[in-house]
């Protein structure tokens, strides 16, 4: 029997064929990485759950961001963790708050060399944990929400963000914010849309890390169910008309088919985040010896760029910088 004349394994055989010969090529510039700003600290505090991070104080932010950009790592997004909290999250636009202290910070230590990007929700700051007001039934008012939003976002570029991302998945959002920034004087702020979030099981550590889980109730009335695909396309293209300038998918690896799926439907930018769970299941996998976290931390993002995201938020991201330099 003839063997065929086409041998793909030959493309295999040695480590330079195979980075030669290599189709998804994963680049430290798309990488960002979270960032936990907290007010009440004198000094960075370890986050059990999430090991390897920090919740950093607004000086240790800024040493934060150095490593980040001697590893080639270009983008950060901040979350903040304010010592008070109310019922409709007015820290998130106090202009003395932790994110804008942090942003007004990073901006005047590394000017236009690390692209700041600000968390905007209301979750991190309202007293019970949700994504909005709410009304008297404890449901989420999302028209309600949209002012507050507004500001928020307003504030965050003020205070110097190059971008905002309103990851309350309310409807209308973008175009609040898109509408309130261009009042203000800043047409030139970006919005980066949680378009696809998910309500998923996978943010356990960031709520630890931002200590936000709701005080009662969930988040599935306003967050996307895990068996809809369709709805994230839907959502995507909502946003883009609203004047989103980038698009996100959350979580990355539960949803990979998603991130194809927009990816197809879109031509903004698209970023997926590669939340707090993902990373915690690999971080203490790898702890507990059943692989090299490194080689499975490269295979995932590989995975999250293959499927089709330009951008990719991830908590491996510096260890991640530092890996793709040395291959």
């Amino acid at each position: 029997m003839p063997f065929p004349a086409e041998r793909p394994r030959r493309l295999r055989r040695t480590p330079a064929l195979r980075r030669l010969c290599r189709e998804t090529r994963l680049s430290v510039s798309s990488l960002v990485l979270p960032l936990f700003v907290r007010e009440d600290i004198a000094a960075p505090v370890a986050i059990p759950s999430l090991p390897g991070h920090r919740q950093e104080t607004v000086d240790s932010t800024g040493a934060a961001v150095e490593q980040a950009l001697a590893a080639g790592v270009g983008a950060v997004l901040l979350f903040g963790v304010p010592t008070r909290k109310d019922a409709v999250g007015s820290e998130a636009w106090n202009s003395d708050g932790i994110v804008q202290s942090a942003l007004r910070s990073l901006r005047g230590r590394f000017g236009d060399d690390c692209v700041l990007i600000a968390d905007c929700c209301l979750d991190e700051y309202t007293d019970h944990g949700h994504c909005g007001v709410l009304r008297e039934d404890g449901s989420v008012d999302n028209d309600a929400t949209l002012p507050l939003y507004a500001r928020a976002a307003v504030s965050q570029a003020r205070a110097g963000a190059d971008v905002v991302a309103p990851s309350g998945m309310m409807d209308g959002q973008v175009g609040a914010i898109r509408a309130a920034l261009d009042a203000a004087g800043f047409a030139e702020t970006s919005i980066l849309a949680y378009s696809a979030k998910y309500a998923s099981v996978m943010y356990g550590p960031f709520r630890d890390a931002a200590d936000c889980a709701p005080r009662s109730g969930d988040r599935r009335g306003y967050q996307m169910d895990a068996g809809n695909s369709r709805e994230a396309v839907r959502e995507a293209r909502l946003d883009v008309a609203e004047g989103a300038d980038m698009v996100m998918v959350k979580p990355a690896l539960t949803c990979l088919d998603v991130i194809g799926r927009v990816r197809a439907a879109v031509d903004v930018p698209l970023a997926a985040y590669s939340v707090s769970g993902e990373y915690a299941m690999i971080a203490h996998a790898a702890r507990a010896g059943a692989f090299d976290e490194r080689a499975a931390a490269l295979e995932a993002l590989a995975a999250i760029h293959r499927a089709g995201a330009d951008i990719i938020i991830s908590y491996h991201a510096l260890q991640a910088a530092r890996w793709l330099r040395e291959e």
